[in-house]
């Protein structure tokens, strides 16, 4: 069998593509076409559960359109997933709890990706969220395989395959047959052991990415033509630690890669996203030369990378590439305009656990006084996380009484979650009334469970510093309009305690970045931080209620990995608001924030919002439209 070689990159392979007719070919040339799709959070259909209504942006459905479309135009086509299947809608929450997954039964997701013929996939970090006895059920139903190699069992055996070998006879351009042995390896970010530490310690163990790749690698090269990662992680371009979450980059940067998958983060790529990075080549679509792609999340985008192979004597060598992530719709004039009809094979392998969703996210479970928004939650509106934050602390303190700990104050920390970032339309927006369950999950979309965790005042403040990081830094001396967010932060990693009050000086710079590490030693962001009134005493003790993704390490939050937990509940955050509202003939939530900006006189900070928030505008003096923007977001002044 003939072995294939990576022979053009970077500056060559751009050279190549500037002048296809460069050089003469060799030998015989196939046309491979490889398909991703990743992060599709069971986003089955093209539905908002949420909202009970149809979704241009998502679904799988939509996707295979695209898939159908794509292998139709190639000679040679292989579909992989690159992960995050199982968990990320009501659909997910629906299957893995009230409806279950017995032993045998197929999960009606994973039954819908084989009918799309997929030849191999990795899995994601939300794969683990559920336990590793549903995971395992779950994926005992796929008739494609699952490859993971940076994981294995606390016992040393095998979790998955680390990689498997695709024997496929595909055509040439001249229509002759020709065997190819195809290796594809998978990688998922080694922080699955951080986030779900209670659900994997002692059972599984995850190592670094890049470590895994080199002791795999040269046996897969020397055995296979082709090899292809399926890479559960993001795009870093920082100097390399080892055990890091984004780490396709560096995985790029070993030699023996013909083509990378990529996802985690949420991105698109080829894109603006990455453009400037070093090694990175944002328009072409390659990783220290390596082809590469990333379709965003949700079934929004198809992976697509086309490969040129070229017979060179007794070896095949990689002679050119196209890369694209293609969308399956457009905005115009701020809505979301479909480019693909949905498939209806799809929309039948879920047809039941669909409808078994609508009812159970539709099922009244309490009445809220007034409505709940996020439109201004990083401005100051807080009811979304004062409900949150008062649910959890009422659930804690009821199995904390009669302990040590329930002498010390409880405090509770909580983060919004949609707050958009993604699109302008994801927010949260809870009319005043009944609250169903779908309103529920919105309010907390994770599965995570509650812990409440003992730590000290100089804890809470760094804990705060952290979170401060979503904001950028403002000049007093600048009276144009500044930006306020940094959106390459999520703003789940920006936590609100209740039961304190502070104030957050944007004059000064962040104390962190968003992994968490000190980038100014000297910075402090969070001044006038106070419990019942009076200055916070740095060595006085607290309870902090919160999840165990933060408890455990999730965001980098310092001090908290290491603080002693004196809960980890048996029910999910989510649980704790389920019962809160279920207490409450009605519940009337208070929007006041505990905490506020520190004036700065002339300054005004902008930040991009969803349409629906210039509704609210009466109540927010302090905040003016300003303008429509690009993709459909408005633009808003904040003044200081």
């Amino acid at each position: 069998m003939t072995i294939l070689r990576r022979t053009l990159v970077g500056t060559a392979a751009a050279a190549l593509a500037a002048s296809p007719a460069a050089a003469a070919p060799a030998g015989p040339r196939v046309r491979l076409r490889l398909l991703e799709t990743s992060d599709l959070h069971m986003f089955a259909r093209d539905f908002d559960y949420y909202r009970d209504r149809t979704d241009a942006t998502v679904g799988l459905s939509k996707v295979a359109g695209l898939i159908d479309d794509e292998r139709r135009g190639a000679a040679n086509a292989l579909l992989f997933d690159n992960g995050d299947i199982i968990q990320g809608s009501p659909l997910g929450d629906y299957i893995a709890r009230p409806r279950g997954l017995p032993p045998g039964a197929v999960h009606p997701f994973l039954r819908a990706m084989n009918l799309l013929g997929y030849a191999a996939a990795t899995v994601g970090n939300h794969e683990f969220n559920f336990g590793l006895g549903f995971l395992e059920r779950s994926l005992a139903g796929a008739a494609f395989p699952f490859v993971c190699a940076n994981v294995r069992r606390a016992t040393g055996s095998r979790f998955l395959p680390p990689y498997t070998i695709l024997r496929r006879t595909l055509r040439d351009e001249a229509g002759n047959p020709v065997p190819l042995r195809i290796g594809v390896i998978g990688f998922v970010t080694p922080q699955i052991m951080t986030w779900d530490r209670a659900k994997l310690q002692g059972r599984l163990a995850a190592y670094d990415i890049v470590d895994a790749a080199r002791r795999y690698l040269p046996s897969l090269r020397a055995n296979c033509d082709l090899v292809i990662a399926l890479s559960h992680s993001g795009i870093s371009a920082n100097p390399r630690a080892g055990g890091e979450e984004n780490a396709s980059l560096y995985l790029a940067a070993e030699p023996g890669f013909d083509a990378i998958l990529t996802g985690h983060s949420h991105r698109v790529f080829p894109g603006p996203d990455y453009a400037g990075r070093e090694g990175v080549d944002a328009d072409r679509g390659t990783l220290h030369g390596v082809p590469a792609v990333m379709p965003g999340y949700w079934g929004s985008h198809l992976g697509v990378i086309d490969l040129v192979l070229e017979r060179r004597g007794a070896a095949w060598a990689v002679a050119d590439f196209t890369v694209r992530a293609r969308p399956i719709y457009q905005r115009a004039g701020g809505s979301a305009v479909s480019l693909v009809e949905a498939d209806g094979r799809i929309e039948a392998a879920v047809a039941e656990a669909h409808e078994g969703t609508r009812k159970w996210v539709g099922r009244p479970v309490g009445r809220i006084a007034r409505p709940l928004t996020s439109y201004f939650a990083l401005v100051g509106d807080d009811s979304v996380v004062n409900l949150v934050n008062e649910a959890q602390r009422r659930y804690a303190a009821r199995l904390l009484a009669g302990t040590k700990a329930a002498a010390l104050p409880i405090l509770s920390a909580a983060s919004i979650f949609k707050a958009g970032g993604l699109a302008p339309d994801y927010y949260l927006d809870i009319p005043a009334g009944p609250v169903a369950m779908r309103d529920v999950a919105e309010i907390y979309l994770y599965p995570n469970t509650l812990v409440a965790l003992k730590v000290t005042g100089a804890v809470v403040q760094e804990w705060l510093e952290r979170s401060a990081c979503v904001f950028l830094r403002l000049d007093p001396a600048v009276t144009e309009p500044q930006p306020l967010i940094d959106r390459r932060m999520p703003a789940y990693n920006f936590d609100v305690i209740s039961g304190l009050t502070w104030t957050i000086d944007l004059s000064r710079p962040a104390r962190y970045d968003g992994s968490g590490k000190v980038t100014d030693p000297d910075a402090r962001r969070i001044v006038d931080l106070r419990f019942s009134g009076a200055p916070i005493d740095p060595a006085a003790q607290f309870v902090v209620v919160t999840n165990n993704y933060r408890a455990d390490g999730g965001g980098g939050f310092p001090g908290l990995a290491k603080a002693e937990a004196v809960l980890r509940a048996p029910d999910a955050n989510r649980d704790t608001v389920l019962r809160y509202l279920g207490e409450e003939a009605e519940l009337a939530i208070d929007p006041a924030a505990a905490w506020r900006f520190a004036p700065l006189p002339g300054v005004t900070a902008v930040f991009e919002g969803s349409p629906a928030g210039k509704r609210l505008l009466a109540e927010r003096p302090d905040v003016k439209w300003s303008g429509s923007v690009e993709g459909g977001w408005e633009r808003f002044a904040l003044t200081l």
